[in-house]
């Protein structure tokens, strides 16, 4: 079985100059964890929920901060100043732009490549998809969820 069998040939993608909040819908209203990012057909980068999720990541804490409900009533007094410096940080994150974040190093894939081989791929270099390329132009992608399926139907 080969990786063209089992791709989707219908590619959601991000452009490097949408925002993060335009790609966490795009994500969302697409059902993916992640996206390549194309500059007109150029592949130039490729954006994932853990990208995203990285935003998060309090530099001071070095831990992602994702605030209870009880832990914004009983913010003390004495920590308001960072609160509102978190606050500001958070709301500031949607306006980051894609291309500050991607990641530019993009593993790819021939569509006549075996299914095997994209399997292999991915588990070696600790991925989830992979654009299926062909003459340079992004044609489909690949993710695990697709192998899988076809596996299935096997």
């Amino acid at each position: 079985m080969n990786v063209k069998d089992v791709m989707n040939p219908n590619v959601v993608f991000c452009k490097p100059d949408d925002t993060v909040r335009e790609a966490a819908r795009v994500l969302k209203e697409n059902n993916i964890s992640g996206a390549p990012v194309l500059d007109g057909e150029e592949l130039v980068g490729i954006i994932s929920e853990a990208d995203l999720l990285k935003l998060l990541i309090l530099p001071e804490k070095g831990e992602l901060w994702l605030p209870s409900p009880f832990e914004v009533i009983e913010v003390p007094i004495r920590e308001l100043l960072g609160w509102e410096e978190t606050k500001k940080m958070l709301s500031d994150v949607g306006s980051t732009k894609i291309e500050e974040i991607m990641i530019r190093d993009v593993h790819t894939i021939s569509s006549e490549a075996s299914v095997e081989e994209a399997s292999e791929h991915m588990i070696r270099h600790r991925i989830n998809r992979l654009p299926v390329t062909e003459d340079n132009r992004v044609v489909g992608i690949i993710t695990r969820g697709d192998i899988i399926e076809g596996l299935a139907k096997l």
